[in-house]
């Protein structure tokens, strides 16, 4: 269950770029990262860009963005997932314009620390058939 947080400082996005940034967003996460559809999750901040602070002021004109994602750890490559970063960026400045600073943050969770509906990701995975690979010790 991917869970994708993208915050954009302009409260005023237009409709037809928030949709098309979670509809984005959801296809890659099923072409890129091999995830389901159905369990994609994109939830859009949009914030005053007197709330969005770089370099500890608040952001002056322009546009920046930052998605940052929650996946189960162990269910993606390393190019897989190095290719998600890629395609986000560009669907972001695709969608938003030229952006001086945007980020993509993959955060791996432990499948039995990460849940959907109540169901731990790991449990999900064995009842499928599919437990991906229990993540190295840290």
């Amino acid at each position: 269950m991917p869970y994708f947080r993208v915050t954009v400082p302009d409260p005023d996005l237009p409709a037809d770029v928030q949709h098309a940034l979670a509809e984005g967003l959801t296809g890659l996460a099923v072409t890129v990262l091999r995830k389901d559809r159905a369990r994609t999750i994109v939830h859009l901040n949009l914030v005053p860009a007197d709330r969005y602070y770089v370099g500890g002021t608040p952001l002056a004109g322009g546009r920046e963005a930052h998605v940052e994602a929650s996946l189960t750890a162990g269910t993606n490559s390393a190019a897989e997932k190095a290719a998600f970063i890629a395609a986000a960026d560009e669907l972001l400045s695709d969608l938003l314009g030229p952006l001086p600073r945007s980020g993509v943050a993959l955060h791996e969770l432990h499948p039995e620390s990460y849940g959907y509906n109540g169901v731990t990701q790991l449990d999900y995975y064995r009842r499928a058939g599919n437990a991906p690979a229990a993540p190295a010790a840290r």
